[in-house]
């Protein structure tokens, strides 16, 4: 995934075009019926896309393992992944049940500006929709939506323009995905941008934000070609995110691709280690998917992951707009830096339990405390959000069922600091609130689609009319989208 920072569109009818290769006044309305062309399902080499294949998490004993432990995710690719999937009439792969929850807006309450931590935890326990003898414990965390420096940021565009990317929904869906961010930057920022194929070639070193023109005319000129030897580029755009550093600014480098980033005559673990060690000067690196047929899921991920950055794949120019406009804060500034929870369950009360999602994110109980070992960023604006599984010890709900511990730092830190929220017998509800029905109903379908062994009597439809009981305030119809997309799945599978 989280909580979205919306912002005023405010770019089309000033008379500017907000789309490369577009002119006139485009609105918002406009931007979201655009759509790129696909290749038919049967003509695309679908076997090289990768995806990871962690286990999911199975019950656990309450009495002899009181303790969960795992890092936060605010990535959402999974989610626009699986929606590419099921409207081209796949049964989606690669699905993330976190992912998909994290991909929606939730109405957690937000800390104010000068709260003790930058984020609250809301809880909430209900009957498992699936499973009526097992519970659902939802625990929310809100980051505080207020941006934490004004001094600007410092982009590099780390683009693929190699052969791979000369497809319709690749290169020029991404030169105009990133035509959007440019409307969106000012005097303050400075734009790089570093292409690679065979080779890498810097296009722009140190434009300022507000030269919209020029920047959008450098991206119209890109075209695809060539092998794929990312490492070289990657290097690049490091020296230029570190030459043209902004302090107390975001320095970031945004790598867009399609996911086959070969690194040439480096190894992946020279990759990462260069990736970390750019994260601890404060560089960091997020990257944007596009595309399908060789889609590297799990690479773009795990250099996400070591870069203190997001993980978004885009499959439409709306998908842009929400990451790269409508969410800028959340994807762009960090609040809480290696953010962790630790779950703590009360045997008296919880039987078994287990861990949905977060598969490639659990940690060793040592890890909580352990301030060396890296774990999610959180940015402004955004939640996390985590369901477990319960297995009761009685059909009672009295007493306490957890404790939830949060562990984070604040950015430029090296120690952590620990917030503690208890779970009692009140936060149990027949009536579950809008937010929990909805986003329990993702869960449903989550479980469904990546064929979990624990989805008991969970169905798409049940999901489909449970989502659509709780759309509540859905001002981008994007909880609409759900219903409509799980509804296309039952079509697929039958």
């Amino acid at each position: 995934m989280s909580a979205r920072t919306p912002f005023a569109w405010i770019a089309g009818c000033l008379g500017v075009a907000v789309v490369v290769g577009l002119t006139g006044c485009t609105s918002e309305s406009d931007v979201s019926r655009m759509s790129y062309p696909q290749t038919p399902e049967d003509s695309m080499p679908y076997g090289q896309e990768e995806y990871d294949r962690s286990a999911e998490s199975p019950f656990v004993d309450a009495a002899t393992t009181p303790l969960s432990t795992f890092s936060a995710d605010v990535d959402t690719a999974s989610y626009s992944n699986m929606r590419r999937q099921v409207r081209m009439g796949m049964k989606p792969d690669g699905v993330r049940v976190e992912e998909l929850v994290n991909y929606f807006d939730y109405s957690y309450l937000a800390p104010d500006r000068d709260a003790a931590h930058p984020f609250s935890v809301t809880t909430e326990v209900a009957a498992a929709p699936w499973n009526s003898e097992h519970q659902l414990a939802m625990i929310g965390v809100q980051a505080t939506r207020a941006v934490p420096t004004t001094a600007g940021n410092n982009i590099v565009f780390l683009i693929d323009v190699s052969g791979s990317m000369e497809a319709a929904d690749k290169l020029p869906l991404l030169k105009d995905s990133f035509g959007l961010l440019v409307d969106k930057l000012g005097p303050q920022d400075v734009v790089s941008i570093v292409t690679y194929a065979g080779s890498d070639t810097i296009a722009a070193d140190s434009v300022r934000g507000s030269d919209h023109a020029r920047l959008k005319a450098i991206l119209k000129d890109l075209t695809a070609g060539g092998s794929t030897a990312g490492a070289k580029g990657l290097t690049t755009a490091y020296t230029l995110a570190t030459n043209n550093f902004i302090t107390g600014g975001n320095n970031r480098v945004i790598l867009a691709t399609d996911g086959d980033f070969n690194v040439g005559q480096s190894s992946d673990e020279a990759m990462l280690e260069l990736i970390e060690e750019k994260r601890a000067s404060g560089v960091y690196i997020s990257v944007l998917g596009f595309g399908m047929g060789n889609l590297k899921d799990r690479k773009m991920e795990t250099i996400a992951d070591h870069g203190n950055g997001n993980y978004a794949y885009i499959d439409t120019l709306n998908e842009a707009k929400k990451v790269l406009v409508d969410e800028f804060d959340s994807t762009m500034f960090v609040v809480a830096q290696d953010l962790k929870l630790q779950v703590e369950f009360n045997a008296d009360v919880v039987s078994q339990y287990r861990l949905i999602g977060y598969d490639n994110r659990r940690l060793d109980d040592e890890d909580f405390a352990d301030d060396t070992k890296d774990a999610g960023d959180v940015g402004a604006g955004h939640s996390v959000t985590a369901f477990y599984e319960i297995i009761p010890v009685s059909a009672t709900t009295s007493g306490d069922y957890m404790t939830v511990s949060v562990r984070y730092k604040k950015p430029g830190q090296t120690e952590s600091a620990l917030t503690t929220t208890t779970v009692t017998s009140a936060a149990w509800t027949t009536t579950p609130s809008e937010d929990f029905a909805f986003a329990s109903a993702v869960v449903e379908f989550g479980l469904v689609a990546s064929d979990s062994q624990y989805a008991g009597n969970a169905t798409a439809r049940h999901a489909a009319q449970q989502a659509k009981g709780a759309l509540g305030d859905d001002p981008y119809n994007l909880r609409s989208e759900f219903v409509e997309l799980v509804g296309l799945y039952t079509e697929i599978v039958g």
